[in-house]
């Protein structure tokens, strides 16, 4: 679980080409977030505190805040489930003035071309993008490109199947010169790309809309636009609803792991039973303590590589 890697492609900040044509990685990256998942990218709760970076974190900061112990304990358990499930953890190196580092997918975003470094709304989150460059430049992972036209931040960035990504855009955490930017990079690569103007309540997209495997995808009906539920039929999707309760629990903030494998929240009951219905194996972690700093497992893991199955 460290960073020690040899490298496998050139390091570099900015890899994009200019105009599309960027060629994919030979090592590291994925065609799309349901693949098998070989290597994720953690941050550690060393340094965890409990700060109001949502609606969602105010409310338990202000009614039951967390329990930095059992979060970290929580923690401990998510990372036992994916090594349970032979997926390699890499961490980037714990540092005391990052105290929401845990939250792994906001900082960046991978992709086949290399690692997206995002920007951060809020200040004091804004080191993890910097601490986001040298983890990579540790792995040997190049860097396709900085986000400098607005905020932008890694868990509005939903790869819904090769070559398609739904960019969430809330105003607050991203805004949507930062997500117009990202459209243009991914539109020139000759992706389909479809923005999602969501209320800033929500935070990101992937608060309501997560891929789980080919062509199936988990959406809370109840606050998702009915023009992206209506664009993912059209693309053949069975769609599994996720009750809005268990949504505000962060209940639709799980991580696929290909092969019909699943970690998901246990306070995602519903989900759970639908997919086990289904003949999938779900890990079911609790981390009701950890999510009240205001994110779920989806929000925690950054997939570095996956493998087409």
């Amino acid at each position: 679980m460290s960073l020690d890697s040899p490298a496998t492609e050139a390091f570099t900040l900015q890899r994009r080409a200019k105009g599309g044509g960027t060629a994919p990685l030979t090592h590291w990256g994925f065609a799309n977030e349901t693949d098998p998942l070989s290597d994720v990218l953690l941050g550690s709760p060393a340094h965890l505190r409990h700060l109001a970076t949502s609606s969602l974190s105010r409310k338990f900061l202000r009614d039951a805040p967390c329990n930095i112990q059992v979060a970290q304990a929580q923690h401990a358990e998510l990372v036992s489930a994916y090594e349970h499930f032979g997926v390699k953890v890499h961490f980037h190196k714990p540092e005391s003035e990052l105290p929401m580092q845990v939250y792994a997918r906001d900082s960046s975003v991978m992709t086949p071309y290399g690692a997206i470094i995002t920007a951060m709304s809020q200040w004091w989150r804004r080191g993890e993008n910097y601490a986001a460059i040298r983890s990579y430049e540790a792995l040997g992972i190049p860097i396709y490109d900085m986000v400098t036209a607005g905020t932008f931040e890694g868990g509005d960035f939903n790869v819904i199947e090769e070559g398609c990504v739904l960019i969430g855009c809330g105003g607050a955490r991203t805004q949507e010169e930062g997500a117009r930017q990202v459209q243009s990079w991914f539109e020139a690569e000759g992706w389909e790309t479809r923005l999602a103007f969501i209320d800033e309540y929500y935070v990101h997209i992937d608060l309501m809309v997560v891929p789980i495997a080919e062509k199936l995808t988990a959406v809370c009906l109840a606050c998702t636009d009915p023009a992206i539920v209506d664009w993912l039929k059209a693309k053949g999707h069975e769609i599994i609803d996720v009750p809005f309760q268990d949504t505000m629990a962060l209940g639709c903030n799980f991580m696929s792991l290909g092969k019909d494998k699943v970690i998901a929240p246990t306070s995602s009951k519903t989900l759970i039973d639908q997919l086990r219905a289904r003949g999938f194996e779900v890990a079911a972690v609790d981390t009701q303590e950890i999510s009240k700093t205001g994110g779920g497992i989806h929000c925690m893991a950054q997939s570095l590589k996956r493998v087409a199955a």
